[in-house]
């Protein structure tokens, strides 16, 4: 069964173009060395705020690439965009 993590934040509307190369260019990064992210989606919700749900093929996937976090430049560049980031991992029960 695949597993998502899911990240909540701001981002200032001035950002939102930096930050969306920023975000494309990690996704990028992590799928070079990371193949079993199937597909990342990012919503802005009503409040202002953003979802990112970051999809994977297995949990062990999401593990190796979680521990490779330090070794991405990327990650820190784009999450220096938001505020209030907030992360949650699950694991997907239904998809229709």
């Amino acid at each position: 069964m695949s597993v998502v993590r899911s990240h909540r934040y701001s981002v200032a509307d001035t950002d939102l173009a930096e930050f969306l190369a920023r975000r494309g260019s990690l996704i990028a990064t992590v799928r070079k060395g990371h193949p079993g992210l199937t597909h990342a989606v990012l919503i802005r919700l009503e409040n202002g705020t953003y979802t990112d749900t970051w999809h994977w093929e297995t949990a062990e996937q999401l593990g190796a690439a979680l521990a490779a976090i330090p070794t991405f430049p990327e990650a820190p560049l784009a999450m220096a965009l938001t505020s209030d980031a907030t992360a949650l991992m699950g694991q997907v029960v239904d998809e229709s």
